[in-house]
């Protein structure tokens, strides 16, 4: 089921209240995912991008690369610290 579909129905017309709550985290997942992209764009385009132009130079490009995994991995430390106390 993609993030447009309606849920399905119970027997009794209703809408499947497991279906409806896959449906609400798929389309989370679908905004955290570009949120985060882009600003991890942005963050990075501003740290690395000292002098724009029509390509990136090597050291631009490392940087910018540096800066997403770096960005991915404290993400990562963040949720599963938060996740791990939840429990």
């Amino acid at each position: 089921m993609d993030s447009f579909s309606s849920p399905s129905l119970s027997p009794s017309g209703n809408p499947n209240p497991e279906a409806v709550m896959e449906q609400i985290k798929a389309q989370l997942a679908q905004a955290y995912a570009q949120e985060f992209l882009e600003t991890v764009g942005k963050k990075c385009f501003e740290k690395c991008v000292t002098k724009p132009g029509s390509s990136l130079s090597g050291s631009e490009s490392s940087c910018i690369s540096r800066c997403v995994d770096r960005y991915i991995e404290a993400t990562g430390i963040v949720s599963r610290a938060l996740f791990s106390s939840q429990r």
